[in-house]
């Protein structure tokens, strides 16, 4: 070990660079290769439905599956039996009661009338192997639908309705492409279906075709970074086989927590402007950094203690929104005081700090309080910058949503009692992401550094608390009002994003009041 570590010494460090750059590739294809085919490809959230209809004679047969994902899988098998496992008879069980609930969801019409549907036979179910080599369920059954004499027929699936998936509508002689949700088309898992409802006709010849199909929503699929992220679930599978095999883990884990870092989210814009207005130091940003991990791993630990202990009751992907919301008011809350203070400033009612000094104030002319000689330069006067302390709040409200790959994790980990090594794979995929977002800031600093140093942008400087300020608002209210439109109110998103906003700007233009703080020692001189 001695020797490949003075060998890695004396290498050049351009070729130390591109060996652990090779390392670092290394490791994550390691930790890719683990990720099993049956990983559900539309992620671990996912409820998956399909209803088929088919002419039998005078009648419909309507053919309903259900694919569910990891954690849903998980919620139903923990509500049921607190081992999380179910064995055959207890799954047959689940199946059956599963028919009042399809028949409760799905609607076959005629002129507004509700038709019965009637089981042809015991539903189909079974399990399949999914990431961490948690139990996926499939469930399949069919029903019959005695039209009479209608003309016209509605179908109207409302089944799981605030659950993310697949959702399709099949009218025979039309093609499933799923294949009864066994296989999904690679090309459309980007743009998953979202067909809840259609309409039939009756020919003169008495065969039933369809009049319309609902047009397709968009809907939102799983991130390239969750199916793949997968593998720490896999990877935490296999066990601490041997100590080469722990180490491989965890740089993988810390390596996929970078790359799910450099992805769309996760607040980049918001931490690297919250730094430059705290004017961060490298000894914060590491702290920020760990309270990074911190957050995330408690918030992968929170939601999958409340899936343990309320799995029937809670809808994980439906706990994201509110998260997102709480986060943004924090943010709003922070961004739009900082403004306020700005304005406030502008108009000559912010606070006016006085220094006091110890030695002999006599000679007030010959007193430099722009203190050049100290070393250090003050902030602009009345724009005092973010605090540290805020930053930290700001940054750990933006992450503290935990990732669903690190829930698989932490859920795969209860399932195989190795809940202490599924805690170190999540804190070291934390790390990795802490590491990346707290560089990304750290570089923003230093680049506002350099700018600040050139003259031509001093006079811009001045306005560098508003700028961070209104962007910080401005990401505050975006969160915001996704997290509202995302499920809880179904409301345009801009339009809560424009209410915030002006609520923002009304809060900072309001009127101020006068502090002035005046130096003692200068009452005592008069």
């Amino acid at each position: 070990m001695t020797k490949m570590s003075d060998y890695l010494n004396r290498l050049p460090s351009c070729k130390r660079s591109a060996l652990r750059a090779v390392l670092f590739a290394a490791v994550v294809c390691f930790a890719c290769s683990s990720t099993p085919a049956t990983a559900h490809p539309l992620g671990n959230f996912t409820i998956n439905h399909l209803v088929k209809v088919r002419q039998s004679g005078d009648s419909l047969r309507v053919r309903y599956a259900l694919d569910m994902a990891e954690i849903p899988t998980f919620a139903i098998m923990r509500a049921r039996n607190a081992s999380g496992v179910l064995d055959r008879p207890e799954l047959r069980a689940w199946a059956a009661s599963e028919v009042a609930i399809v028949t409760g969801g799905l609607t076959v019409a005629a002129h507004g009338n509700r038709l019965p549907l009637i089981p042809l036979g015991a539903p189909v179910v079974r399990t399949r192997s999914g990431a961490g080599g948690l139990p996926t369920l499939y469930w399949v059954d069919d029903f019959l639908v005695s039209p009479g004499a209608a003309r016209t027929l509605t179908v109207d699936d409302r089944t799981f309705p605030d659950r993310i998936g697949w959702k399709d509508v099949v009218i025979a002689p039309a093609a499933d492409p799923t294949d009864e949700l066994t296989h999904y088309p690679t090309a459309m898992l980007a743009s998953p279906r979202d067909v809840s409802s259609a309409a039939l006709t009756r020919l003169q010849n008495n065969m039933w075709v369809a009049a319309s199909i609902a047009l397709p929503r968009e809907t939102a699929a799983a991130p390239a970074s969750q199916i793949r992220s997968n593998a720490l679930a896999d990877m935490l599978a296999r066990g601490p086989t041997s100590v080469l095999v722990v180490v491989l883990t965890l740089l993988a884990a810390m390596g996929l927590g970078a790359l799910h870092a450099l992805e769309p989210g996760h607040g980049k814009t918001l931490l690297a402007v919250s730094l430059v207005g705290a004017r961060a130091t490298p000894k914060q940003a590491l702290l920020l950094a760990a309270g990074l991990t911190i957050a995330h791993t408690a918030g992968v630990l929170l939601l999958g203690l409340a899936l343990l202990s309320a799995a029937q009751w809670i809808v994980p992907e439906a706990v994201y929104p509110w998260i997102t919301v709480i986060s943004g008011v924090a943010v709003v809350w922070l961004g739009a005081n900082a403004l306020a203070r700005f304005v406030r400033s502008q108009r000559g009612n912010s606070h006016e700090h006085m220094h006091s000094h110890a030695h002999d104030h006599s000679d007030e002319s010959n007193h430099d309080h722009s203190h050049g000689e100290h070393g250090h330069s003050h902030v602009i006067p009345g724009n005092a910058p973010l605090s540290f302390r805020n930053v930290m709040f700001i940054a750990m409200s933006g992450n503290i949503a935990p990732c669903p790959a690190a829930l698989v994790v932490m859920l795969t980990a209860l399932t195989l009692h190795q809940l202490g090594y599924g805690l170190v794979i999540i804190v070291a995929f934390g790390i990795g992401l802490a590491a990346v977002l707290t560089g990304l800031g750290l570089a923003v600093v230093r680049g506002a550094a350099l700018i600040a140093r050139s003259p031509k942008f001093e006079r811009a400087l001045v306005f560098g608390p508003f700028i961070s300020a209104a962007v910080i608002s401005l990401i505050g209210a975006v969160m915001f009002g996704q997290g509202i439109a995302n499920g809880i109110i179904q409301v345009p998103a801009w339009s809560v994003i424009a209410l915030t906003i002006a609520a923002i700007a009304g809060y900072a233009i309001r009127p101020g009041h006068v502090h002035n703080h005046i130096d003692s020692e200068r009452i005592r001189a008069t």
